[in-house]
């Protein structure tokens, strides 16, 4: 039996205005190569200028994850060449971070929970991006010089499932902060993934190999499968020495295996020095005092859903897993209505109706009107399922929600002089049915409803319905 042993660094993309050591814009989707000017291009002469919204972000995250923050850090030089990076350079931080030493606690299914140290979070300086169209190279340097938070994880995890909740938790947080977009397709959040295995038991680490850059939580997930299988398949065939070196692997989504890039670097191959072109970085008492109070992070909003509003830790945990999800149910519960209920057609019924890849941000019934459906359920207006109806409708249709229910007939009686006269009418019709009842043939009783349901096209008061034929066949 084996142990995994992960570790992962993630690159964060913070959504600053400008760019990490100029004045550039940092917008993702413009034309190639016109964010660009003579610092970020690396022309001789020009001169870094450090962008100080990217340490308040820093400071902010590591205040999230109950870091030390270095109030003095440098910047150092780690020289490689790459045709994404016209310096041959990046300047990054490598000797003082700074965030050092934080964690964050992971949850599992059971209600278990355990926490995964954070090594680190350094700022660095992005490079720009490599687009291949078939025999043809091309280098846009647009994101060059983006400010990165580089997240720097202990080797605490011990499967691919701990990786995941990891990532999950530590995206919710930077969404939170609302210090990056987060968008994985658009590279603001990459991750390279560390993997090794030992025999159970053994406290000595093994070789580890990287994996770089993948982009969506089911990638990662099934690249650290396939690879712990490679390096279990090797040191059980005898090959694990020969096989499993210190390298940098792709994962390759078509065939579904990780394939080797290049050899893994050591420090001593990047040739680090101290950045001679900046100063130290300075976090000021303001600064300080700013960035360090945060807003309410995902754990803190479910334990108050869960004190305030009684709901279940699991519910908690769904609803505030994703910053859109938990903005939603609060506009949701501002329309006066019940936790629980507002969970349920959140979480089950909407959630439900949402395919091919919208969300509830995206969704065509927004916060204020799933809301008010469920108000109108509450408040006896319509029934459980004739508000599934108004739901359906209104995923096609850009109408209201009173307007709905009217347009479709679809509102409650609840007079009860009229649900009485129905009630006469189906007793009267069926004479045998409510002797057997009164002979102790209680199962009847639905029988009784389902037909004054019927009588009134489903929209007769269920709970007067019942008091009423309680009354009348007591």
């Amino acid at each position: 039996m084996f142990e995994v042993i992960i570790g992962l660094e993630v690159h964060v993309q913070l959504n600053t205005k400008t760019k990490l050591f100029c004045s550039c814009p940092t917008s993702f989707n413009d034309r190639p190569n016109v964010n660009t000017c003579p610092t970020c291009l690396a022309l001789p002469g020009a001169l870094p200028v450090f962008n100080e919204a990217a340490l308040h972000k820093a400071v902010m995250f590591g205040t999230a994850v109950d870091a030390t923050i270095n109030r003095t850090s440098f910047f150092d030089r780690k020289s490689y060449f790459y045709p994404d990076s016209p310096s041959a350079y990046q300047i990054t931080q490598l000797y003082t971070p700074v965030v050092e030493h934080g964690k964050l606690e992971i949850d599992f299914e059971d209600g278990s929970h355990k926490t995964i140290r954070v090594n680190r979070a350094h700022i660095e300086a992005d490079a720009g991006k490599n687009i291949h169209d078939g025999a043809v190279s091309k280098v846009d340097l647009n994101r060059a010089g983006t400010p990165l938070i580089e997240i720097v994880s202990e080797p605490d995890m011990r499967s691919a499932d701990e990786a995941i909740l990891y990532l999950k938790k530590l995206h919710s947080i930077v969404r939170y902060l609302d210090i990056s977009d987060a968008n994985m397709q658009e590279g603001s959040f990459r991750v390279d993934v560390n993997v090794s295995i030992r025999p159970k038991g053994d406290e000595k680490l093994y070789t580890r190999v990287e994996i770089k850059n993948i982009n969506s939580f089911r990638f990662i997930q099934k690249a650290i499968e396939m690879e712990v299988a490679r390096q279990i398949d090797a040191w059980e065939d005898g090959i694990y020495d020969e096989e499993i070196v210190q390298e940098t692997r792709l994962f390759d989504q078509t065939k579904q295996e990780t394939r080797s890039m290049r050899g893994k670097e050591e420090a001593a191959d990047y040739r680090y020095f101290p950045e001679p072109d900046l100063m130290k970085v300075v976090v000021d008492d303001a600064m300080y005092a700013e960035a360090t109070q945060i807003p309410e992070l995902p754990d803190e909003k479910r334990e108050r859903l869960v004190k305030e509003h009684g709901l279940r830790e699991y519910d908690a945990s769904v609803i505030t897993a994703e910053l859109e999800m938990a903005h939603f149910f609060e506009k949701m519960l501002s329309q006066g209505i019940s936790a629980k209920n507002a969970v349920t057609w959140l979480t089950v019924e909407l959630q439900g109706r949402l395919k091919g890849g919208m969300t509830v941000a995206t969704s065509p019934v927004d916060a204020e009107k799933l809301g008010l459906i469920v108000k109108r359920i509450e408040d006896n207006t319509i029934s459980g399922k004739a508000a599934k109806e108004v739901l359906d409708y209104l995923m096609e249709n850009d109408e209201g929600v009173d307007a709905t229910i009217e347009k479709l007939g679809l509102k409650q009686v609840s007079d009860t002089g009229a649900i009485e006269a129905m009630v006469d009418e189906i007793l009267a019709a069926n004479p045998a049915k409510v002797e057997e009842y009164r002979g102790g043939k209680d199962k009847l009783f639905g029988f009784f409803v389902g037909q004054v349901m019927k009588a009134s096209k489903g929209s007769a008061n269920p709970q007067a319905v019942n008091e009423i034929l309680k009354q009348k066949l007591g």
